[in-house]
């Protein structure tokens, strides 16, 4: 079939995973980069590419939702670290799609946790715009969202499911977000008793990803339930961004259980290292991990390798290999979100062709 023009891309923010998403917006052959919101002054009228680090690309960045409207984009990807649902609304009700990877997968987490003062839920808002402006809305990302497709994909030769768990098991060291670490708890001492606390609120989008895989395997949860424990750390840790002081937290492992009577049936496990001199400390894998008890046991490990030739002389090379598996699920989808009627659309309703990469250039050209 003859490539139709690419889809007009509008991104919103330049944050870790913004970043990464201009760059490699510029090798998506479906889609086009055609404007840059940001929320930082300073950035306001600068190159997208400069901003990026890649040189102009002949897109300069703006910071008003009307100059979004005016530009006339098919999508709008959202990667600022928390949603804009102000922005949201304007730009669906205009006939803009969403595709963002801000703490949105089924809305669940966003309706029960962050209430609007007119007492309506994100949801009834997005869901209400979409209609208005015969819009789309996607929510994804790697975990909360791929993580969660894959586990889901490797139960298709099971014939009886008992229980499904997804593992993410990771150093997430790398990941330069302090005000996300900090909203975790971690730094703190280990027996604050504000931690717990802080560790399921900065963490509960990932109940999410339990509903969507509910809903994938189409069963009704009675509740989803959340556990830990924490790593205290065995000396102090500087990790040149972010520090650890002594007994300060550095590690976590915390679950949150989908359950139907009483019985564990979904679960979503993450295994979080920011140092390995922690007390106690995991196995960290790195990787994702799929375990499903059934008829037959399916065991299984998505690991996530950087390039040959990856350059690994500064820690953001190796950053940007996780912002990249963030942002990517988001871009491959669009086409599918661009084609999806309008409405707030999860995971579970888009076709196997959402969550497919794209080959090189040169994989097409010989056609």
């Amino acid at each position: 079939m003859a490539l139709q023009r690419p889809i007009r891309v509008f991104q919103v923010a330049t944050g870790n995973v913004g970043t990464e998403m201009v760059k490699r917006l510029q090798h998506h052959r479906e889609l086009e980069l055609v404007g840059l919101h940001c929320y930082s002054s300073d950035k306001v009228g600068r190159d997208a590419g400069e901003i990026a680090g890649i040189g102009p690309v002949g897109v300069l960045a703006t910071g008003t939702v009307e100059e979004i409207l005016a530009a006339r984009p098919d999508v709008l990807t959202f990667h600022g670290v928390w949603p804009d649902v102000d922005l949201y609304v304007r730009v669906l009700e205009a006939g803009i799609d969403i595709v963002t990877t801000a703490d949105w997968i089924t809305g669940h987490h966003r309706d029960a946790n962050h209430p609007r003062p007119d007492g309506r839920t994100e949801t009834e808002l997005i869901a209400a715009a979409c209609a208005a402006g015969g819009s789309t809305f996607y929510g994804t990302g790697m975990n909360p969202g791929l993580a969660q497709i894959l586990t889901t994909v490797h139960s298709a030769d099971v014939a009886e499911i008992e229980n499904v768990t997804c593992i993410e098991s990771v150093d997430v060291s790398c990941h330069h977000s302090s005000d996300t670490w900090a909203n975790c708890g971690f730094g703190r001492p280990v027996d604050d008793p504000e931690v717990p606390r802080l560790l399921e609120i900065g963490t509960r989008v990932f109940g999410d990803g339990v509903h969507l895989m509910a809903d994938c395997f189409g069963i009704e949860l009675d509740e989803v339930t959340f556990d830990y424990q924490l790593g205290a750390c065995t000396k102090d840790v500087d990790l040149g961004w972010y520090l650890l002081p002594q007994g300060s937290v550095g590690g976590a492992a915390f679950q949150y259980v989908g359950k139907v009577a009483g019985v564990p049936r979904v679960e979503l496990h993450l295994e979080w290292q920011m140092t390995p001199l922690t007390e106690p400390k995991w196995d960290v894998q790195g990787c994702y991990i799929t375990k499903i008890q059934g008829d037959p046991v399916i065991y299984s490990k998505h690991l996530i390798l950087p390039k040959p030739g990856t350059d690994f002389s500064s820690v953001e090379a190796f950053a940007s290999i996780g912002m990249t598996v963030t942002g990517m699920p988001a871009l491959n989808s669009i086409p599918a979100v661009v084609a999806a009627p309008p409405g707030i659309v999860t995971s579970a309703d888009l076709p196997l062709r959402a969550f497919g990469g794209r080959f090189v250039e040169a994989a097409y050209a010989a056609r």
